[in-house]
């Protein structure tokens, strides 16, 4: 345990906390930058004179636990934590699961890409951000609950008529078998995530299909690159596959393009300027 650099440490990750940023009060007398030691105790439940001791460089080594609640309290990043933890004399152990919270920067990407459809996965296949052609070409995710935004559960457990599982992709079977693959080595990354195993359990409990693929112990499998949608308004809509990898989060950037001049760009045109709202499928007419 480095007890001068983890009292250095804290300090410098507490001063640049500002109180807004954690739900405080900023108060009429605050002389110090940042947070004060009695504000970053509480919020990582610890005593105030034990969180002192610590940023004196007089405090015995912290638990686990209390170096989480410190992660939590002072907003450290994967890095800072995995640091932290080092400093402590307590190499981390696991990540406690795949991390969701998406990049301001990825969010401010997917507007700006107007004529792709693009979303951002987790690790366990949830969807967390998209943009409006994301939405209007496989359907609004705004208006579904986050565990019902996951496309794991949206292949293997929605009953669907034949012909549109999982959106009427052509690639169904194949991304069956490369989610099943992904989510095995996620397992290995996260052993002790709840969202992890309770994904696992859930999606063997209720698909005969993803426990075969499952017991095969599988860890990698080759993306597809191009697939068609059957939209039910707009009809087959083929597009190229291009998936990003941001991997301080353990998320992937999912980027589907169609091919200049194409039927299907045209329909991702159209499907651009009718969003999400329903329309009568003899309504549409492209252009010859």
């Amino acid at each position: 345990m480095d007890r001068q650099e983890l009292a250095a440490f804290l300090r410098s990750r507490r001063e640049r906390i500002s109180p807004a940023e954690v739900g405080l009060p900023r108060g009429p007398r605050r002389r110090t930058p940042g947070l004060r030691r009695e504000e970053v105790a509480q919020l990582a439940f610890i005593s105030t004179e034990y969180y002192t001791r610590l940023e004196q460089a007089r405090g015995p080594r912290p638990s686990r636990e209390v170096l989480g609640g410190l992660t939590r309290a002072l907003r450290l990043s994967d890095a800072e934590r995995t640091h932290l933890h080092h400093l402590a004399g307590a190499p981390p152990g696991p990540p406690p699961g795949p991390p969701r919270e998406v990049r301001q920067s990825l969010l401010d990407l997917l507007r700006r890409m107007p004529q792709a459809a693009a979303f951002v996965i987790s690790a366990t296949f949830e969807v967390l951000a998209w943009n409006d052609l994301a939405a209007a070409l496989m359907e609004d995710f705004s208006a579904l609950l986050p565990r019902d935004r996951n496309l794991m559960r949206r292949a293997f457990l929605t009953p669907r008529p034949a012909g549109s599982r999982l959106y009427g992709v052509s690639d169904v079977d194949a991304f069956a078998r490369l989610s099943a693959q992904r989510l095995r080595a996620v397992a290995g990354r996260y052993p002790d995530s709840p969202e992890v195993t309770g994904l696992v359990a859930e999606l063997l409990a209720g698909s005969e299909e993803f426990g075969r693929l499952w017991e095969l112990h599988d860890v990698s499998a080759e993306p597809t690159l191009v697939k068609t949608f059957r939209h039910p308004v707009v009809g087959p809509v083929t597009v190229n596959c291009d998936a990003l990898d941001v991997t301080d989060r353990d998320q992937q950037v999912v980027i589907y393009t169609a091919t200049p001049g194409s039927r299907s760009e045209e329909a991702l045109r159209l499907l651009s300027v009718i969003g999400t709202q329903r329309m009568d499928p003899q309504q549409v007419d492209f252009p010859a």
